[in-house]
């Protein structure tokens, strides 16, 4: 193909020369429509779109202050983003719901201190208008830094200690840890352990309340086992409740991916499930069906929580002021309960 063939993209300089203005005058339009008369603003209007000519990335965010994209923002080990599926599940809710808009969905993973002032800087820098906090910890500072600079932020569960105002869309995580633990009683298991979550983490802190409160005198601190959202954790966790309380009869694990190593460590002793243990989780990510056997759990809306997030960002970008949002969630019984 001659070069002559090849259709040349319009620049700066053809809308100043069709509009009849410098291309100064057409830098500044494009650059927030500073020091342009009406005559001209009109003159570089009606050329941009004789002309075809279309603004880059650059151009359009000094034009109008704003990226046009969003970041979501996990703040955990980049690894939890494919063996856990609750993460994969909300990251495509959001894409989806910022398609609709036009907009961009920048994938931002920050574990460490180092990743974490990576991404602050970046944040602050104005590449997107705002951060969907999938992941918080209360011992996270990253959270107050991008408050304490004014970055929109909207946050996936309750955020704990001092950000608890940040807008947030969170799961009613105590009533269901209630409803859960009643379902277990009602079935008529008598020793029923928990393995929850870190306790800097709304998930961890407020499920192990709900299950608590549903056993009410018949809570035994001794049944209860502290992990992380992994797959080895529940394993571990699950090793030493059988160690120090046998006769545990049902065990209520604080996620699916948790419940997963939960009946691994259950089945590698000897305990069939549900016959001798009954297992059941929280989330409904998708793991859950394809378990052996399918699992017991209590499932998140993914969808309404990624949409919700987004809305509710567009907003608070916007100067509209939004409360926190609680999503009901669903008790789903399968094989394993």
């Amino acid at each position: 193909m001659a070069s002559t063939d090849i259709v040349r993209k319009p620049t700066i300089r053809d809308v100043a020369r069709v509009a009849g203005v410098s291309h100064g005058t057409v830098s500044r339009y494009l650059n927030g429509g500073h020091w342009v008369s009406p005559e001209a603003r009109v003159a570089v209007e009606e050329a941009i779109r004789a002309t075809g000519y279309t603004a880059n990335h650059a151009a359009r965010s000094l034009a109008t202050g704003r990226s046009g994209s969003l970041a979501f923002l996990l703040t955990e080990p980049q690894h939890l983003l494919f063996s856990d599926p609750t993460f994969a599940l909300l990251l495509r809710g959001a894409t989806e719901a910022l398609a609709e808009r036009s907009m961009t969905l920048v994938l931002l993973i920050a574990d460490t201190a180092q990743e974490q002032a990576n991404v602050e800087r970046y944040v602050r820098a104005g590449h997107v208008d705002g951060v969907l906090l999938v992941s918080s910890h209360e011992s996270d500072s990253l959270l107050a830094s991008l408050v304490e600079a004014g970055v929109p932020v909207v946050c996936t569960g309750i955020p704990l200690g001092g950000a608890s105002s940040v807008p947030n869309v969170s799961v009613d995580e105590i009533g269901s840890a209630r409803m859960m633990t009643r379902y277990l009683m009602d079935q008529g298991h008598e020793r029923i352990a928990l393995i929850t979550g870190p306790d800097d983490t709304p998930g961890g802190r407020f499920r192990r309340v709900g299950f608590r409160e549903a056993l009410g005198d018949r809570f035994d601190p001794a049944l209860v086992e502290q992990g992380t959202y992994e797959r080895k954790s529940g394993d571990a966790a699950m090793t030493a409740l059988l160690e120090r309380a046998p006769d545990i009869d049902a065990v209520f694990a604080a996620s699916d991916v948790i419940a997963v190593g939960a009946i691994e460590a259950l089945q590698r002793a000897g305990r069939r499930v549900p016959e001798d243990v009954a297992v059941a989780g929280f989330d409904d990510s998708g793991l859950a069906e394809t378990m052996t056997p399918k699992l017991t759990t209590v499932r998140q809306p993914w969808a309404e929580i990624s949409s919700t997030m987004v809305d509710m960002l567009a907003d608070v970008i916007s100067g509209v002021p939004r409360e926190a949002v609680v999503l009901p969630t669903t008790l789903v019984v399968r094989d394993s309960a």
